[in-house]
């Protein structure tokens, strides 16, 4: 009953079955292969727009190397608090920028608002050659409380983004959670509420080690590709991530993937959350769960096999549960089972 994290997870099998496709005989190097010339067109007809994109290995690469092209060295970049960029690249986006820095805004369940970026822009000191000056602006979708902007939320962001002349990323790790329980179109979530570059994920929903930094714009991206290079993510057998992608979007597998791990999540919550004592802490909308418990269910489903993790930033008793796109339905059962039975015996008699 392994709920650590999404990234436990194995490869999907249509995943699994690309990669031993794209390995029968020879292929061009550095994506100029027919594998990836097929990715491109798929993304673009997935996202319904012209675009340019570059397929790289880990998420941390993806988010990094897309906001050094949208950042110059001086550059302010505005996240949330919590964002992944700010709390788990370990400076990634720093150095990758060669020094941009993150700032940080606050706002409940890992959003941020409109209001608040234009708060925060409003005193950003423009033109002041003491203060590094805004540059772009990024996104985590889903959030890192498990939670979702929808489509008005993001063009709310995007237009003030614009009007200071700054770019708007999301960082998609987990994007396909975000569309699935949405309902939204691809297109409806990114270009055309205004965002100017996406990193894809893949990795946490069903692929070995695939993601996508992609540009709605592609006059933006000249730098990426020199970038990419440099941080050692042109991978001479491109066509083995390109493979993973083109899977991963073929008969929309990945949304498949995302409705199953997001319904497991739901189902964990509701089980989890009538226990005595037991509170959720942010929405459900995605494939996490942070709840608190009581001490005793938390130590029990520990002893007992449950693997998840103790969440600090959410105060005491407060932990995080993620599903996956492999999650057995039976393990979610038993969890809850195990639950119930120590929630019963922390129970006064």
């Amino acid at each position: 009953m392994n709920f650590s994290s999404d990234n436990a997870a194995g490869i999907a099998p249509e995943i699994l079955a690309a990669l031993a496709a794209a390995n029968d005989g020879r292929a061009m190097a550095y994506g100029n292969d027919a594998v990836s010339e097929r990715l491109a067109v798929a993304l673009a007809d997935c996202f319904e727009t012209k675009l340019a994109a570059f397929p790289v290995a880990t998420g941390t690469a993806a988010n990094a190397l897309a906001l050094a092209t949208l950042s110059p060295p001086w550059g302010l970049i505005y996240c949330h608090r919590h964002a992944h960029v700010e709390e788990d690249e370990a400076g990634a986006p720093e150095f990758f920028s060669a020094g941009a820095k993150l700032h940080l805004l606050d706002g409940d369940h890992g959003k941020f608002d409109a209001g608040t970026l234009a708060g925060a822009l409003a005193t950003a000191g423009v033109g002041v050659e003491h203060h590094p000056q805004p540059a772009a602006v990024t996104v985590t979708q889903a959030t890192e409380s498990g939670t979702c902007y929808g489509p008005d939320e993001i063009a709310a962001i995007a237009q003030v983004t614009h009007d200071h002349g700054l770019k708007l990323h999301v960082d998609g790790a987990r994007f396909a959670n975000a569309v699935a329980f949405l309902g939204c179109s691809p297109a409806d979530l990114t270009w055309r509420a205004g965002v100017d570059v996406l990193s894809f994920g893949a990795t946490k929903n069903g692929a070995m080690a695939a993601e996508a930094v992609v540009f709605f714009d592609p006059d933006l991206a000249g730098e990426m590709r020199f970038r990419r290079k440099r941080a050692g993510h042109l991978f001479s057998k491109m066509r083995f991530l390109s493979a993973q992608l083109e899977a991963y979007l073929a008969d929309d597998a990945w949304l498949r993937y995302a409705r199953h791990a997001n319904a497991c999540a739901r189902a964990l919550a509701e089980g989890l959350a009538a226990l005595p004592g037991a509170g959720l802490v942010h929405p459900v909308e995605a494939n996490e769960v942070f709840i608190r418990l009581p001490e005793p269910v938390i130590a029990g489903m520990q002893a007992d096999g449950v693997l998840f993790h103790p969440w600090a930033p959410d105060g005491p008793g407060a932990v995080r549960l993620v599903t996956a796109f492999d999650t057995d339905p039976a393990d979610v059962d038993a969890a809850i089972a195990v639950a119930r039975r120590h929630a019963g015996a922390a129970q006064p008699t």
